[in-house]
């Protein structure tokens, strides 16, 4: 059985210019509401006609006019528009007729026509529409051209229900994956976690101002997604400041809060002239603090009360300085360590908290990080090399992460004639990096096992120290296990990532306990 046909209304308002006029002339230009009734492919059955207090006499004209076009009945309806450039008064007018219109959807469709009306209004009309308080497809009218000017001109129906537009809507998913890979530097990773994880970091740089926090161990890529983060900003025009950054463990003393907060001339011996500061220089930009945890106290209060006011003072000045920013802290230290770290400043600054994995974590992306730095370099490598590396790279503890791998291939890189590496070219880096990995003195399995770590077997070795540097960026036994088995509990029914890794310790006489009161880990 076919579907009920309904009726066509339309509700518009009145053009006080676009409709107006007395003389005969007035049809030998085109009026917006009047084509309503003249363009019969609209199929309109029936005009419901918006005018303010002063519009009357137009609007009759209209209504006149119309029915010497064609059979469309009009119902006018006055509106009283104080100011129809102020958009409270017309939204709410607006508001109030949308509220108390005798919609019958069962029997009719509606059309609002946004052709006509001050631009106020137009946006209030889209707006009502949207938000459905009129349950109705925008109309859209245009003059005709050359010609057809004085023709009714054409229409076109617009639905605001965007996923109805599979084009637009596989835009949006086109612009959303474009700014991943953007996060990632086009590096095609496979590792679900952390493509989940930039998933996320993308909708938060996109939708929030407030500060986000990036851990994860040295080298893990804290600098470059934060200066990333900033491009994608900058591309979408959510900033229009300057990038600012520093590594806190670089600062001390008066110059620390200079570097960060400015000084005036004669703050301090060798002040011999103002400076602006971080801060103040990254106004409606974003900062990044790397390593905020080795900021001293005295900052960050001053820190905090910049982020929370927009406001702070310079050293040695009697006034402050604003400036608004957002944001960034990087940081490979726990800093819930209240003796180090302020309290309040941490809670202001863990409202968006991301871990970067380091490379081990994640080393099904070794292959596309290496392909990612070899073009980089523009040199290749031939299978044999590349195969090589790959064996030897999925069972490197990799203590420098992907600052490691970015070295590893620079040295290889400098050896590589023709721009090719070799095998012998492998076999060098491999023995290079398997003599001056981490001295035994530094590692997690000697400041956990002491003496006994020498008698573990070579494989064995670095397969605990792998565990112990995930345990040292854990919270918990459970989150600790969870990134280690990421990959295999996806096959698995019943999981319980804590047991496997309480397991995998006692091998070795070790509890979680044993390894977070060694310092290796968070307790």
């Amino acid at each position: 059985m076919a579907p009920k046909k309904k009726r066509r209304v339309v509700l518009g308002l009145l053009g006080t210019t676009l409709d107006s006029g007395k003389s005969e002339d007035r049809w030998k230009r085109w009026r917006p509401t009047v084509a309503i009734a003249q363009l019969a492919e609209l199929g309109a059955e029936r005009l419901e006609l918006v005018h303010g207090t002063g519009g009357t006499s137009l609007a009759e004209r209209i209504v006149a006019d119309i029915a010497t076009v064609g059979p469309l009945p009009v119902r006018t309806h006055v509106l009283d528009f104080a100011d129809p450039w102020d958009f409270e008064t017309v939204y709410g007018g607006l508001h109030d007729f949308a509220r108390a219109f005798p919609f019958d959807e069962e029997n009719e469709e509606y059309l609002v026509h946004i052709t006509t009306g001050t631009h106020v209004a137009q946006i209030c009309l889209f707006l009502l529409t949207e938000s459905r308080h009129f349950p109705a497809r925008l109309l859209q009218t245009s003059p005709g051209r050359g010609e057809e000017a004085k023709a009714p001109g054409t229409f076109a129906v617009i639905d605001l229900d965007l996923s109805r537009y599979d084009r637009l809507a596989s835009r949006f998913r086109r612009e959303h994956a474009d700014a991943r890979t953007f996060l990632k530097a086009g590096i095609a990773t496979k590792s679900l976690a952390f493509n989940h994880l930039i998933e996320q970091i993308e909708t938060v740089a996109s939708a929030s101002t407030e500060p986000i926090l990036l851990t994860g161990p040295t080298g893990a890529g804290k600098t470059k997604l934060a200066r990333r983060i900033f491009d994608l900003k900058k591309q979408r025009r959510q900033v229009k400041g300057e990038f600012a950054e520093v590594n806190c463990a670089t600062l001390r003393g008066d110059a620390a809060m200079s570097t960060l907060f400015g000084h005036v001339k004669g703050a301090f011996t060798g002040a011999l002239s103002d400076r602006q500061g971080l801060l103040r220089r990254a106004d409606g930009g974003v900062v990044f603090l790397d390593e905020v945890g080795e900021l001293g106290l005295d900052e960050q209060a001053m820190l905090l009360r910049a982020i929370e006011d927009g406001v702070f003072t310079p050293l040695g000045a009697d006034r402050d300085v604003a400036s608004r920013f957002q944001l960034i802290c990087g940081t490979n230290r726990d800093l819930s360590d209240a003796k180090r770290f302020r309290a309040d400043l941490l809670a202001r600054i863990d409202l968006w908290t991301f871990r970067l994995p380091g490379l081990a974590e994640r080393i099904e992306d070794l292959a596309p990080n290496l392909d990612f730095e070899l073009a980089e370099r523009n040199v290749t490598m031939s299978r044999e090399a590349r195969d090589a590396f790959l064996r030897f790279g999925r069972l490197h503890p990799w203590p420098a992460n992907f600052r490691g791998l970015r070295a590893a291939v620079t040295r290889m890189a400098t050896y590589a004639e023709g721009g090719r590496i070799t095998e012998d070219v492998v076999g060098a880096e491999i023995a290079r990096a398997s003599t001056s990995t981490v001295p035994a003195s530094e590692g997690h399995v000697a400041r956990v096992l002491g003496a006994r770590a020498a008698s573990l077997d070579r494989f064995d070795r670095v397969q605990l120290e792998d565990v112990l540097a995930v345990c040292a960026s854990a919270r918990s036994l459970s989150d600790a296990g969870r990134l280690l088995f990421a990959q295999s509990r996806a096959t698995k029914t019943s999981v319980n990532d804590a047991d496997r890794l309480r397991k995998y310790l006692a091998r070795f006489e070790l509890t979680f306990a044993d390894v977070a009161s060694s310092g290796a880990a968070r307790s």
